[in-house]
């Protein structure tokens, strides 16, 4: 199944563009700034104790190509690698909730240029389908559907959603992100009924 099959499946929403003229609240860090496009976070869990610490690239195949798996760690104390979010509106500025956002790792490695988040195909094993790198930045509309996602209030803390609004023609599943765990063990970001309550660190 791919990624314009998602589009009518699941819990089908339809969606206007993101970005009304009335703007929405600003994301803030857990030191209470505003999060900015352009600066490096590390997504962290608010919940502490239950294992899992920040997110990582990783490669559940074990094979040489570029990871695209994206993995938290089950050592609470690793932050993982920091993310960098995008606008919709490719301007600088404060990130929003409800809006739509590109997140890339911030990494230096050689596959520096699949960082980008998107939904992954749907794994008929798992019956899942699974957050993944190697998205594209940019170019909102119904090519790239599959790259955006949005900050949500969740309590007094924030979640992941998957609900793109970037295509009004399009039909939309809206899932959260949260962790899918496999019979190794092994914590993976995925689409679920189940929000990851998260917290956001600026990097300096």
């Amino acid at each position: 199944m791919n990624i314009f099959l998602l589009l009518f499946s699941l819990s089908i929403i339809p969606f206007a563009l993101a970005d009304s003229s009335s703007s929405p609240s600003p994301v803030l860090d857990i030191k209470g700034d505003k999060v900015q496009t352009g600066s490096n976070y590390f997504i962290l869990p608010v919940i502490r104790g239950h294992g899992g610490g920040g997110l990582t690239p990783f490669n559940v195949k074990q094979n040489n190509t570029c990871p695209r798996d994206i993995m938290q760690w089950l050592d609470e104390d690793q932050e993982g690698l920091p993310v960098v979010f995008t606008r919709v509106d490719a301007q600088k500025g404060v990130v929003r909730v409800s809006t739509d956002v590109n997140v890339r790792f911030f990494t230096p490695t050689i596959c520096a240029r699949e960082t980008i988040w998107k939904i992954g195909e749907y794994d008929d094993k798992l019956k899942q389908y699974f957050v993944v790198t190697g998205g594209v930045e940019g170019n909102p509309g119904r090519e790239t559907v599959g790259n955006w996602f949005k900050i949500e209030k969740f309590e007094s803390d924030y979640k992941v959603v998957y609900c793109p609004s970037v295509c009004k023609f399009c039909k939309v599943i809206c899932k959260d992100v949260g962790i899918f765990i496999t019979k190794d063990g092994v914590r993976l970001l995925a689409l679920t009924d189940t929000p990851y309550k998260v917290m956001f660190k600026k990097t300096f």
